[in-house]
Formats: C-alpha cells, structure tokens, sequence
C-alpha cells in the first residue's frame, strides 16, 4: 500500500527547506519515487544534494525556460509519471511590493505578476509536461490552491485569491480531458500553514482554527503524496481541504 517505487516526479517551487514543496518532495521519495526539485531560487541546488535528488533553477513564468526544464528532466529521469505545481506566492528573489492589496492598490501589473506566479506558472509546466505523462497510463497532477480564493477570503487582498480559484478550475478542465489518458489531476487547498513564508498575523490567526494550530508542511505533504499514488486513482478533479476546520465555523473568537 502506498507504494510509489519506479514513478518519477517534478516539484515545482521546492526551494525552501520549511515549505510545502521540498516536504512533498520528501514524501514522495519516502514512498519510493525518483524526484527532481526545482525553484526560481538556487536554494533548491542544496535541497537537491540534502535529499540526493536532481535539482535545477527555472523560471516557469518563461515559457522558454519551462521547455528547457522539462528537457532537462526527461533527460535525467528518463520519463515523468508526475508532476506536482507546488510554485507560487512571491519569490525570495523578488524584492518588489508584495501581491497583497485592496482592488484600489492592485495595478493590471501586480494583478498580471501574480496570475503568472500563481496560475500562467502551472500552466506552461503542465502543458509541457503533459505528453510526458500521458505515457504514464497512470499519470498524477497536483496543483497547489489554497482555502483563500475557492472557499474564503481576506480583506484587502484580491488578486491572490483569484488566482487559487483560477488553478480549481484548471484541475477541473484537466481532469475532465485527461482521464481517457489515466491522468488524475487535483487540488490541495491548504489553509494556515507553518512555513518560512508565515507571518506574525499568519499565525496569530492560525490559533483561532477548531484544532487550534497551524498546519505543517509535512501534513500538506502527506496529502499531496496520497493523490499521486494508486490508491488515490478514483480522485480526480477534486480540490482537497487541509485547514484544520478553519473553514467551518460562523462563530470566530479565540477562546480564553
């Protein structure tokens, strides 16, 4: 049960050492999989060697460099079973103003940026991935939403949200037009997370979900795994909730 040996998979935005893609990374190499970790961030170079997997910088908003890097991937594993659209938020090499803002404080260029961080980044990695699963027979998709957007929302912040829904409905349309070809293709939608990129408020928040915590990586990571693997063949086009019953309750208070 839970055995992924011989499959081989991409990480995307698998760079930092406490976030969801390097803990994806681990968990499928866990359940016996090949994995090649990459980043826009060459942090990922030394994640590689900490797990002894392949690993190379890319920039998957360039639709040349995500060409190059699934080149690249099928040249060192051989053929892809796999992949997992972990990249997204705001890079560590992106010293810009952050995407969060009010609709009054979202320029079309932040809103553009973050649809191509979040959702064009994806696209152009599946797009070129895709032909490479396909002959799989058994191929597995897994994009990275969130809570925020599909399901919830924060004040004063529009375009992230828009492009987490945006993702749902790709793996909707993926997943309608390629389980012909045995491709599964979902959704994990974590809600506070643990992470490098957490903030202060972040966490503060976190308290008020139903188990009291944030999530961790490794938790998002473990269902992340799950779905590539043959006992999860009967999912697809799902979106599956990881927020600790934050998105539950009417009633919001922290308790004494």
């Amino acid at each position: 049960m839970f055995d992924l040996s011989g499959k081989k998979f991409l990480v995307t935005g698998s760079g930092s050492s406490n976030g969801i893609g390097f803990a994806s990374a681990k968990a499928l190499q866990a359940l016996g999989a090949t994995v090649y970790l990459t980043s826009l961030s060459e942090r990922v170079l030394k994640r590689g060697l900490e797990i002894s997997a392949p690993a190379s910088c890319a920039n998957l908003t360039k639709p040349l460099a995500v060409k190059q890097l699934i080149l690249g991937v099928i040249q060192t594993l051989g053929s892809l079973d796999g992949v997992v659209n972990n990249a997204g938020m705001t890079s560590v090499l992106d010293t810009s103003e952050g995407e969060f803002a009010s609709i009054d404080d979202t320029t079309i260029e932040k809103w553009q940026k973050s649809f191509a961080r979040n959702v064009e980044s994806a696209f152009l990695v599946t797009k070129e991935a895709i032909p490479h699963i396909r002959k799989s027979k058994a191929g597995r998709i897994v994009m990275m939403s969130s809570v925020s957007g599909p399901l919830l929302a924060i004040r004063n912040d529009v375009a992230y949200p828009s492009t987490k829904a945006a993702l749902v409905g790709l793996v909707r349309s993926l997943a309608i037009d390629e389980a012909q070809n045995g491709i599964t293709v979902n959704a994990v939608a974590p809600g506070w997370v643990a992470s490098e990129s957490q903030s202060e408020s972040e966490a503060i928040h976190s308290k008020a979900t139903p188990i009291g915590r944030a999530g961790t990586p490794d938790e998002m990571a473990a269902a992340v795994a799950w779905l590539c693997t043959n006992e999860a063949s009967y999912i697809t086009g799902q979106m599956l909730v990881l927020d600790g019953g934050n998105s539950l309750p009417e009633q919001r208070y922290l308790p004494n």
